[in-house]
């Protein structure tokens, strides 16, 4: 039986939001089979528990944001691609602001928590959404599919007409394992343009961006004097966020995702599209480690 993972122990850091620059308490926690990933607001008097799922997005503007009854968690994607990066289903997340902290804009400091805590096995199968037939979300921003496939692989292109992503490969395509997302998907970070900045900020957006949680571009080059992590960063941080924003579903997928021009907005009206279209896909449960996409076996004697 493929089973459901939660953590073996508590964790906790401190950071600052990416758009709100305010300093965020962040603690995961493992929690029951069946749980499901719970954001709780515990500044708040009764705190406020909102579990993610594609009808609770409520706003998509440069992050994926959370809302029940007037009360957010914003800029979640990074620590829900980390989770279904490593096959979490059941996890409390506690936090003490509206936003996820940025850490360093990737997943990694995620992985690298998770990991810490160490993943914990559950008697519980685990619950996979299989793809029966192609479902489709476009507008004028772009396009989003799901498509049948005996895995899990995602693809993403990009079209930035700016000369450092121009140098770079702006298509990918991954057939995942909790390996290959670790070393080839996770460390991608959040991009923007210094032309941005001033417009973002007049939104209350991007308060706490800087050089150590973004790569940042003027109007020719990456200014950030590391350079990238990879030579495909971008493309690879928008297929980071897809994956994140897919586990909104609150499920893994078994099938194919591909996104041209995606972004969060697309990404989940194309998850309440699958959802109106009941005949698309089903819910599975797998007897066999053999038959299930490589990231929901991973190594666990690794990730322990």
């Amino acid at each position: 039986m493929l089973a459901q993972r939660t953590l073996q122990s508590i964790v906790k850091t401190v950071g600052i939001g990416l758009h709100s620059g305010k300093r965020v308490n962040l603690t995961l926690r493992p929690a029951p089979p069946n749980t499901g990933i719970i954001f709780t607001r515990v500044d708040l008097v009764p705190a406020v528990e909102i579990k993610a799922m594609p009808k609770s997005v409520g706003e998509t503007v440069l992050s994926t944001t959370l809302i029940k009854d007037g009360v957010k968690v914003s800029t979640i994607e990074h620590l829900m691609s980390a989770l279904a990066g490593l096959g979490i289903d059941n996890i409390y997340v506690d936090l003490n602001a509206a936003e996820i902290p940025i850490m360093d804009g990737s997943a990694a400091p995620f992985i690298f928590l998770i990991q810490s805590a160490g993943i914990e096995t559950q008697a519980s199968a685990k619950k996979l959404v299989r793809i029966k037939s192609p479902i489709r979300f476009e507008n004028q921003a772009g396009w989003a599919e799901l498509t049948p496939y005996e895995g899990f692989k995602v693809s993403f292109e990009i079209d930035f007409n700016h000369p450092a992503v121009n140098d770079t490969k702006q298509v990918l395509e991954h057939d995942l394992s909790i390996e290959s997302y670790n070393s080839e998907i996770s460390r991608a970070r959040t991009f923007g343009f210094m032309t941005d900045v001033e417009k973002l900020r007049s939104m209350n957006l991007g308060l706490g961006g800087n050089f150590g949680n973004a790569v940042v571009l003027d109007e020719y080059k990456v200014l950030n004097k590391d350079g990238l992590r990879y030579d495909d960063e971008f493309v690879k941080h928008k297929m980071l966020d897809a994956i994140g924003d897919l586990y909104v579903l609150g499920y893994g997928i078994i099938g194919a995702y591909h996104g041209h021009k995606s972004g969060h907005a697309i990404n989940n009206l194309l998850l309440l599209e699958l959802l109106k279209n009941e005949n698309s896909w089903e819910v599975v449960t797998l007897t066999s480690d053999e038959k299930a996409p490589q990231l929901y076996v991973g190594n666990h004697a690794q990730l322990a």
